[in-house]
């Protein structure tokens, strides 16, 4: 029987070569999407804290896709605060903890020109990195944390990891004890700063005076989940993207609406069609596979902040004695810039980290 440290799988996904080089095309796609001018004016709604315009974008963003029986990637979702980098890591290295040489490389790089895009000047360095997150130190990827940390510390950058209710708000500008905070890495999943507790941070955001990433303007223009909506009206795709780019993107997306959009009884007899979402979630909290929904349920989804997506059925890794594990896989990126490969392989209805040898796993190029 194998055994394995908890959200790491000891098996190995397959992913062909010219699916990879696909997903890698979508990263890039919707980057430039999000860079082109018109595009925020061009979106139906965008949350206020999303219209703030930067300088610059958002580390580690995470890209999850599921495979078709085709070998054809879809994009299934797209978030700012992805975490367990360090759990992918750790799958191809067991017995490693820190990030490997290359990756600490890019890590701290990307880090650093966000500091510099917000700075506006080339040579600018953080003196203290806050991580942030609720209760930090009860997350199950408060190790992660720690790991960027030990990361920033190694570039005699002082970084502290803390709630946000431990930062003080003095003119404008954001403290924690005594020495003023530079730069956020936001682990928090109030991803528009609406909660009380992130007030403070909400307005040095408006006030422009801290480096925040990842922040409410990239997740509004590329991680909420309207977007993956908004994206189904081809004329906003095609005048933000040359003809290729476009073409490659639609190709990508998954179906996506809003539940407002349908027949509440049309809906209900396509349900296995479909997998259900709420707007304002993450970490597959509140996900529905339309087979396993029951009327009750259904009928208590609220349409205008109930996502709809089309059932994608995840690829499958097989692990010992032909056990069946459902695989989905996930680009980090910086900006244009692919970062790491990983899989997530899981059994019942959506991604988790809690199916026996399941957790994320390695990545076989075909």
């Amino acid at each position: 029987m194998m055994t394995q440290q908890h959200g790491i799988s000891p098996y190995c996904a397959t992913l062909p070569l010219a699916t990879l080089k696909q997903m890698i095309h979508v990263v890039r796609d919707l980057h430039l999407l999000s860079q082109h001018k018109a595009y925020p004016h061009l979106l139906p709604t965008l949350n206020p804290a999303a219209s703030l315009e930067i300088a610059y974008d958002s580390v580690l963003m995470g890209y999850d896709f599921h495979i078709t029986e085709d070998k054809q990637a879809k994009l299934i979702e797209v978030n700012t605060n992805a975490g367990g980098l360090w759990l992918a890591n750790q799958s191809h290295s067991p017995n490693s903890t820190p990030f490997s040489n290359g990756l600490t490389r890019k890590l701290l790089d990307s880090f650093l020109q966000e500091y510099r895009l917000f700075a506006q000047q080339s040579q600018a360095r953080p003196k203290l990195i806050a991580i942030i997150d609720q209760s930090p130190e009860t997350q199950f990827l408060y190790p992660e944390m720690q790991l960027f940390m030990q990361l920033f510390q190694q570039a005699n950058i002082r970084c502290v990891i803390i709630d946000p209710s431990q930062i003080t708000h003095k003119n404008s500008v954001l403290y924690y004890q005594d020495q003023a905070i530079d730069l956020i890495y936001n682990r928090h999943c109030d991803f528009y700063f609406d909660s009380p507790e992130m007030q403070r941070i909400a307005q040095a955001w408006q006030d422009k005076t801290v480096c925040i990433t990842p922040n409410p303007r990239t997740y509004g223009l590329l991680a909420d989940k309207q977007r993956m909506a908004d994206w189904q009206q081809n004329q906003l795709i095609t005048q933000c993207l040359p003809e290729k780019s476009a073409q490659r993107l639609q190709q990508a997306l998954t179906k996506t609406h809003l539940l407002r959009d349908f027949t509440p009884e049309t809906l209900w007899k396509q349900r296995k069609q479909w997998v259900f979402k709420p707007l304002n979630s993450y970490a597959s909290r509140g996900v529905y596979v339309g087979e396993k929904l029951t009327k009750n349920k259904f009928s208590s989804f609220i349409p205008q902040e109930t996502l709809v997506q089309e059932r994608i059925k995840p690829s499958i890794t097989l692990g010992a004695e032909g056990q069946k594990f459902k695989t989905d896989f996930r680009i980090f990126s910086y900006q244009n810039t692919l970062l790491a490969l990983t899989a997530r392989l899981y059994q019942g209805q959506v991604t988790n980290l809690r199916t026996p040898n399941g957790g994320f796993s390695q990545v076989k190029i075909q």
